[in-house]
């Protein structure tokens, strides 16, 4: 009983959170959005946004929100894994990434319920059916809502094959394992870190 109303307190602290930051962050974000909009204009062809389907909790599928940093051809071949120094990211995707200043609309899935501030890297359903096939306990990552940051993402960078993928599981599962406040505060924590040091 001790151990549900733990969890039951601390996803729903969670949720709070998540709310309160993410009307916090859109409130102190909000105003650079146009800048951010026209530098994607002036700098490339196509769309400002980003939206592509994303496996959330339970397996259930969400459009997830970006700022667009790639080329509009940039899949033409089919879906494929973004890589470090992408060759398709454009030259403002690449400072976009960088700085992280692609992920801001990602403040409305969390406002919205299809994420939290931190949890497992949200993937394409196109490599999640992949993956669940050959790694076993992927499905376990669906437990709860991927994160705008997570234990996986501080620790991994980008993931471009199924090897990748395993080392992010495992970070993810010890995650799932240990989460509580003190562990999001930290992953935070070190997640501004990295914004204000300009690394992804």
């Amino acid at each position: 009983r001790a151990d549900v109303q733990n969890h039951w307190s601390y996803d729903a602290t969670k949720w709070l959170l998540d709310i309160t930051a993410s009307l916090v962050g859109l409130a102190l974000t909000l105003p650079i959005w146009p800048l951010i909009a026209l530098a994607i204009k002036l700098d490339s062809r196509g769309p400002v946004f980003y939206r592509q389907a994303r496996v959330g909790r339970h397996g259930r599928i969400f459009t997830m929100y970006k700022f667009r940093t790639m080329r509009t051809d940039a899949e033409k071949r089919g879906a494929q894994w973004a890589a470090e120094n992408d060759p398709r990211v454009t030259r403002l995707g690449r400072f976009l990434r960088n700085s992280r200043l692609d992920e801001l609309p990602q403040l409305i899935n969390i406002l919205r319920g299809d994420m939290s501030l931190v949890g497992p890297r949200r993937e394409r359903p196109e490599f999640v059916r992949n993956l669940e096939q050959v790694l076993p306990h992927y499905r376990l990552r669906h437990v709860i809502k991927p994160g705008l940051t997570g234990w996986a993402q501080i620790h991994y960078g980008y993931g471009a094959s199924v090897a990748d993928a395993y080392r992010k599981l495992c970070f993810d599962l010890y995650y799932l394992k240990h989460r509580s406040l003190e562990l999001d505060a930290a992953i935070l924590v070190r997640t501004i870190g990295t914004f204000l040091l300009g690394a992804r």
